[in-house]
């Protein structure tokens, strides 16, 4: 079963991913700052997906999204936000997502987005664990 953080302070909004997420069989950990965030990262190193708002109290998003980057380089984030201009879409990919979905959205195709993001985390972590192998 993957797991997915999702970093959200809106409780409703959260709760909403959460649930959907969880219905689809992932398992899910939930953070309401980008502190908090960073905190379970690297706590639960065996998290494979982060979903980020970006407009948080403290450190947001776009930050947080660039240490989980540098720090897990595998891990796959999708931001998830309400921002919807072209420039922030290119703020959150150049700070290391590999998506960007805009608030509001459909579950179904963000559970469809998560799937696909894990498909090509899960490759990667096969790929590296090969290669430690031959080392």
């Amino acid at each position: 079963m993957a797991k997915v953080l999702v970093l959200d302070d809106e409780i409703r909004i959260r709760g909403f991913i959460v649930v959907n997420l969880e219905s689809n069989g992932f398992e899910v950990v939930e953070a309401a700052s980008g502190e908090e965030a960073l905190r379970i990262a690297h706590t639960q190193p065996d998290i494979q997906i982060a979903l980020l708002d970006i407009m948080l109290p403290g450190i947001d998003g776009i930050e947080v999204c660039r240490e989980l980057r540098q720090s897990y380089p595998a891990m796959g984030i999708i931001m998830l936000t309400a921002k919807e201009q072209e420039q922030d879409k290119v703020s959150g990919l150049e700070a290391g997502a590999d998506d960007y979905v805009v608030k509001p959205f459909s579950p179904n195709e963000l559970i469809a987005r998560v799937n696909a993001l894990l498909r090509r985390v899960t490759l990667v972590e096969q790929v590296s664990s090969s290669s430690e192998e031959l080392i």
